[in-house]
């Protein structure tokens, strides 16, 4: 795995990518987890950083570990992990958009008019998909 953001330690990295899996449904609920070990050889890093990331995971409730066995994803860590998305954009990413759309020029009309269009293209997208199987 690249590591691209800087800013942020490789564990906390390792672990949005577990959600981001969870969330796709590579993980499902119920679902067992590699071992600490083969996730840190596929991510090529070292077991204890997978570990720390598994302990922020199992803390945040998206995974539990059942001793001996292993983690498992939570039954309900998808919607955990879409809830804690949606309140940190809110709460912590939306004022740098604002702000830029601000500085930008571009007024709320324009700005709504764009999510609508970018609604409609996932729509067909994702129709055209069904379509194909």
């Amino acid at each position: 795995m690249l590591f691209e953001e800087n800013n942020k330690a490789i564990y906390i990295q390792i672990a949005d990518r577990i959600c981001d899996e969870i969330v796709n449904g590579t993980y499902p609920p119920d679902s067992r987890l590699p071992s600490v070990r083969e996730y840190a050889a596929d991510m090529q890093v070292n077991a204890n950083t997978v570990m720390r990331s598994y302990e922020r995971l199992a803390q945040r409730g998206h995974i539990y570990n059942r001793r001996g066995i292993g983690f498992f994803v939570a039954p309900d860590a998808r919607r955990r992990i879409l809830d804690e998305r949606g309140s940190d954009l809110v709460d912590n990413r939306l004022d740098n958009i604002f702000s830029l759309l601000h500085h930008l020029g571009i007024d709320p009309d324009t700005l709504r008019d764009a999510y609508a269009a970018y609604l409609q293209r996932s729509s067909a997208e994702c129709n055209n998909s069904i379509n194909s199987l």
